[in-house]
């Protein structure tokens, strides 16, 4: 079952090396674990629902404690400490386009609004029920899941909205096809959130980011039936595909997604190399991004992420023997992880992993065994992490941007020390590194994690991580890069966007958004502001 106050399944745990607690220890200071609220307790808390039983509806508190967050850090504050504020008043979970339609009439009639709710993992705010006059009504769209359709000739593929990530690619392998999306998220997100949210996979240099994926589909908006024919082309008028992208649910309800699925390759690969300096690996990320290669991931880490990472490896003899050769190859502490995927035929993949050979042979980097693998094995088990933490008596959270190549390296050099510092005013300390994980042409993504110690309450904590975020945020906006990468607006980036858009900008989304929900019944306070109803 899946974890009501944390990341992924209640079965899986995750286990912090002793050296790993040392580490936050003498970087950020010793911590304690906190009293997490207990389920039942939470649910006893659950004030009556504002709506009368229905078929539709599920009115249940447990339900509703159940979709009432995200997996942003705010909402763990909220959810560990058992102050929710608010819940939905029902769940609604619909088995097609029609009892979708059931519940945007009922909506309408009841004077509620609707919050669309696929696997539940936005880390922006973005499927949270909050104080409201009216009703609230969350609509869990896993039951509107699976293999609709496949045409191997075109490699279109329509699935359910609610598709998780294992399913989609388990219903394409049996066909030779993959979709090739892998977000860190991967096991619980769902296709029809990574167009709601204009998702990037791990190897979208390979496969594209989900805006390239995404051929049509179907949206049940409060305005009426939206349909997305999934043409190869089109120069008729504006894209309404490019409306749903990002809408974050204030569009309507996306109810069928068609992808446009490629051959499963024959081999990939990954290999790791470690290179001197933060300087040279952006180097040499640029010059890897703007070879042309097939290539479907790079991944370049900081010095300070490269120590980490290693430090959280734990001290098998592998990662012993791994430590000793680098320092004797490389005599330095300033060393960059590098990881490079590819993928293909035998014959590409050898080819590709010449010619990448090459390029860091000329920028002096050295290879480093196993690495690559490991990463893959360990790629989407690493959000659990955040309970171990959490329950360590630390909070980790995320940000992530991208800008051009000519600013990267002067973002990256400005947001690691704004967060490290973030926390002097309140006497705490920050652990911040990061990494490329998005490398194109003309510029990367930069995501960087950051650890602070949790306080001894709901309102304390919370502010220690309104005041990080509002410093990295304000440090993106301020040199040059996307308030959000690949996470989405939510109720969190939402101060910052009107930045990057401008005002006209702002106003034209609010408009188109308003012609598919004119009364405003759809997600209230995400990506635009507004007053709750």
């Amino acid at each position: 079952m899946r974890r009501w106050n944390g990341w992924g399944d209640d079965d899986v745990h995750a286990t912090l090396a002793p050296a790993v607690l040392d580490l936050l220890a003498r970087l950020i200071g010793p911590s304690t674990r906190p009293a997490d609220a207990t389920f039942e307790s939470v649910v006893a808390g659950v004030p009556a629902s504002r709506l009368a039983s229905d078929p539709l509806l599920d009115i249940d508190p447990a339900a509703r404690v159940r979709h009432a967050r995200g997996q942003s850090l705010p909402d763990w504050i909220d959810l560990r400490t058992g102050r929710l504020g608010a819940v939905p008043d029902a769940v609604a979970a619909p088995v097609d386009r029609l009892a979708v339609r059931g519940v945007i009439d009922l909506a309408r009639s009841r004077g509620a609004t609707l919050i669309p709710y696929g696997g539940g993992t936005s880390v922006v705010g973005g499927v949270d029920a909050m104080p409201s006059e009216g009703p609230i009504i969350t609509v869990a769209l896993e039951r509107m899941d699976g293999l609709v359709e496949l045409d191997t000739e075109s490699g279109l593929a329509t699935f359910g909205a609610g598709t998780p990530g294992p399913a989609l690619e388990g219903a394409l392998a049996p066909h030779g096809l993959t979709l090739g999306h892998f977000p860190q998220s991967f096991d619980l997100s769902t296709v029809g959130g990574w167009v709601a949210t204009r998702s990037a996979g791990q190897e979208s240099i390979g496969y594209g980011r989900i805006e390239g994926l995404f051929a049509g589909g179907h949206v049940e908006s409060p305005a009426g039936p939206v349909d997305l024919p999934p043409f190869p082309a089109s120069a008729a008028g504006p894209d309404l595909r490019e409306l749903i992208l990002g809408s974050e649910g204030r569009a309507g309800i996306i109810t069928d997604v068609v992808v446009r699925a490629t051959a499963l390759p024959a081999v990939t690969h990954r290999a790791a190399y470690v290179v001197e300096g933060w300087s040279a690996a952006l180097l040499l990320a640029r010059e890897l991004g703007q070879a042309g290669l097939p290539l479907t991931m790079l991944r370049v880490s900081t010095p300070l992420e490269t120590a980490t990472t290693f430090t959280m490896a734990g001290s098998g003899s592998a990662i012993t023997w791994l430590q000793r050769y680098l320092r004797l190859r490389t005599g330095s502490p300033d060393r960059c992880l590098v990881i490079v995927g590819t993928h293909g035929s035998s014959g590409v993949v050898r080819a590709t992993s010449r010619v990448v050979g090459s390029i860091v042979g000329r920028h002096h980097a050295i290879r480093v065994p196993g690495v690559g693998a490991a990463w893959e094995r360990e790629r989407f088990r690493v959000p659990y992490l955040r309970n171990a933490l959490w329950e360590a008596g630390y909070a980790v959270d995320t940000v992530e941007t991208a800008t051009d190549w000519g600013r990267i390296g002067t973002l990256a050099d400005a947001l690691g020390p704004a967060l490290r510092h973030g926390l002097q005013g309140m006497g705490e300390r920050v652990h911040a590194y990061s990494h490329l994980s998005h490398v194109y042409p003309t510029g990367s993504s930069l995501y960087t994690t950051y650890v602070f110690r949790l306080a001894g309450d709901h309102d304390e904590t919370l502010e220690r991580w309104r005041h990080l975020k509002r410093t990295a945020s304000e440090t993106i906006v301020a040199h040059g890069g996307t308030i959000s990468h690949q996470h989405g607006i939510g109720r969190d980036h939402q101060p910052y966007l009107a930045a990057e858009k401008g005002a006209p900008g702002m106003a034209a989304i609010g408009a188109a958004l308003a012609s598919l929900d004119p009364d405003g019944l759809m997600s209230p306070g995400i990506l635009l502001e507004e007053a709750q109803r």
